[in-house]
């Protein structure tokens, strides 16, 4: 046998020891650099879901465009795709369509949503946007460019857009498919200055831009795929279902999750969005205070943004009359509606008159409270009721009501944001009842409470132009207080004044609901009837005379003075198709009305100029 030295020996039995520790280090290599670049792929992912989860958070904040950023997400990926873009390049357009408004953070949100056309000043603050927003992730290190391409989204290619003004090939590829696609989602969706288009009309204005505004090559492209991309863009919630909110890739339990994001509650997006919600609403709640509307419309308006926030399936207005303890319905809408606003209710009583006398909300209260306290025995189908008040410097002018049909439906948070409402809309509905008291006054004449000359050019103008429209006819009488100089030289213009008025009292009396009673100038009034003829029109015109007749007027202790009126009526269109014309002929026949009135007292007739009829202010009718 041959005998091995001992070295040698020792050396063979080394060797796989030696290659055993040679393989696991070169596992060990192996496993580190996989979980190396596991990691790395995991930081890249997380760092993408931030990026997402921003994403979102901005479009929660947009009050008009929901889900833009999730379709020019998808959109500008698929066109970056179709143009042949390397992926390293795509996915610096894809990080740009995510963040391509951040800049907006930096634009005021009225002026986001204002719904006509944006004031210079206005368009300067929104042309900073693609500036800011390059500004915020310049200091990112991406590992392409993406600042460029959000400074440079809003150029055009015929060189008229903005910040810089590049035209063309200056302009980055990725900053010109942007462009395209936010142009594109912008004719596409409800916006504040216009309805969404149709796809039709939308690509007809793409073709017609192509080669103005847009990249013409990159417009063929996007047409050619939009059919296939439009599908998956008509998603609801595009941007959470494809963004934050899908399911994680890896089943790995790390917190770095490359969809962390997606753990995310939605109501997270909902809060920002509400928060943002709440404050437009209070802006353009607070934007009527300078409008000339009256308490229906400003109501309406009112009503309109609180939906937004306060849920509801009725709401009312209650308001105080002047020198009253009562509240009115001045407003309601939704369910009951019509019964609501049939409501008045005592201060101190029901849910409005106890919040007006307290000056503190009630929540979640039984809305047939304000039933009973007005005394009414209808059944209601609401079953909760929020009322805040609603005080004007330091006076309370009403209260705000919100009714749900669902039991126990609101919340302290309702109760919040209608009290925040109440306080901008205290001022608005103050307003809106001064306007509607100057408008009055305006219309009104002050001794007779009669509607005035301004009133009835604008009344008899509407039913001319109905009457037009419907080939009918409308009647005009013209009335003068006979003797009424005499009267005020006998007993002074303080007695006129008292005849005046009862005139007024009874004409109204004898009118139609329908028809409308002037005080013309002086001791002349006005009638105007609607729908009315020549035959009826003297009827009424002999009815109102008589009406007056019939007056019995103490103009002083045991000194009675008769009272009568000369009329005339002209009819339209038989006498005149316009207002002065029948104006001049109603006058003219009231003048000869008072010439035979004034013949046959001479004459001994009755005074009326109807021998036939005498005059009811003789003896016997004074004493009566």
């Amino acid at each position: 046998m041959i005998q091995l030295p001992y070295w040698l020996l020792a050396s063979l039995l080394l060797v796989p020891v030696v290659v055993y520790l040679i393989v696991r280090a070169a596992r060990q290599r192996v496993a580190r650099a996989a979980e190396e670049r596991r990691q790395e792929q995991r930081m890249s992912e997380l760092y993408m879901a931030t990026i997402e989860a921003l994403a979102v958070a901005i479009d929660a904040k947009e009050q008009t465009a929901h889900n833009h950023i999730g379709r020019v997400h998808l959109y500008a990926v698929a066109l970056a795709r179709a143009l042949g873009m390397a992926e390293e390049d795509v996915r610096a357009v894809k990080i740009a369509a995510l963040l391509h408004d951040v800049g907006k953070l930096a634009v005021p949100d009225h002026i986001l949503a204002k719904p006509g056309p944006l004031t210079p000043e206005e368009f300067q603050k929104i042309r900073l946007h693609p500036q800011v927003g390059a500004d915020i992730i310049a200091g990112i290190p991406f590992p392409s460019p993406v600042a460029p391409l959000i400074l440079s989204h809003h150029e055009r290619w015929d060189g008229r857009g903005y910040p810089q003004g590049l035209r063309a090939a200056e302009i980055p590829l990725g900053a010109r498919i942007l462009c395209l696609v936010d142009y594109f989602d912008a004719l596409t969706s409800n916006r504040p200055y216009h309805k969404p288009m149709s796809i039709e009309a939308a690509v007809a204005m793409m073709e017609q831009e192509a080669g103005k505004a847009l990249d013409p090559q990159a417009v063929a492209v996007f047409l050619r795929i939009l059919p296939e991309v439009q599908v998956e863009a008509d998603t609801p919630d595009l941007v959470r279902r494809r963004l934050a909110l899908a399911p994680p890739s890896d089943d790995a339990p790390l917190p770095a999750s490359p969809r962390a994001a997606g753990e995310i509650s939605p109501t997270v997006f909902e809060h920002i969005a509400l928060a943002h919600r709440e404050i437009y609403a209070l802006y353009e709640i607070a934007q009527t205070m300078g409008t000339s509307l009256g308490v229906p419309d400003t109501m309406a308006h009112i009503a309109s943004k609180l939906s937004g926030l306060v849920p509801f399936s009725a709401c009312a207005l209650f308001l105080y009359a002047d020198k009253s303890d009562l509240l009115y319905c001045r407003f309601a809408t939704g369910t009951d509606a019509d019964l609501l606003q049939q409501l008045a209710v005592k201060t101190g009583a029901g849910l409005s008159g106890w919040v007006a006398r307290n000056r503190r909300p009630v929540v979640n209260a039984r809305p047939s409270t304000d039933l009973e306290a007005a005394g009414s025995d209808a059944q209601t189908t609401l079953q909760s009721a929020l009322v805040c008040p609603l005080i004007f410097g330091d006076t309370v002018i009403g209260t705000l009501a919100v009714y749900h049909a669902t039991a126990g439906f609101y919340r302290d948070d309702h109760r919040r944001l209608l009290d925040r409402v109440c306080d901008q809309a205290a001022a608005v509905i103050h307003n809106a009842v001064v306007f509607e008291q100057t408008q009055e006054a305006s219309l009104t004449d002050a001794l007779t409470g009669l509607p005035n000359t301004r009133f009835m050019v604008m009344h008899l103008s509407r039913e001319l132009a109905r009457a037009r429209r419907l080939s009918s006819e409308v009647s005009l009488i013209v009335m003068d207080l006979n003797d009424f100089k005499d009267i005020n030289d006998t007993y002074g213009h303080h007695i006129g004044d008292r005849a005046l008025r009862e005139v007024s009292k009874v004409l109204r009396t004898v009118i139609r609901p329908y028809d409308v009673c002037v005080r013309y100038a002086g001791d002349e009034f006005i009638v105007v009837l609607a729908g009315c003829g020549r035959e009826e029109a003297e009827l009424k015109r002999a009815e109102l005379q008589r009406a007056v007749d019939t007056i019995v007027f103490e103009a002083a202790p045991g000194k009675f003075v008769p009272l009568s009126l000369s009329a005339g009526a002209a009819v339209f269109p038989q006498d005149g198709d316009t207002y002065e014309t029948l104006l001049a002929k109603a006058d003219s026949r009231m003048y000869s009305d008072k010439s035979a009135r004034k013949r046959d007292a001479r004459n001994g007739h009755g005074g009326n100029g109807d021998p036939a009829h005498p005059s009811s202010h003789d003896a016997g009718a004074l004493t009566r």
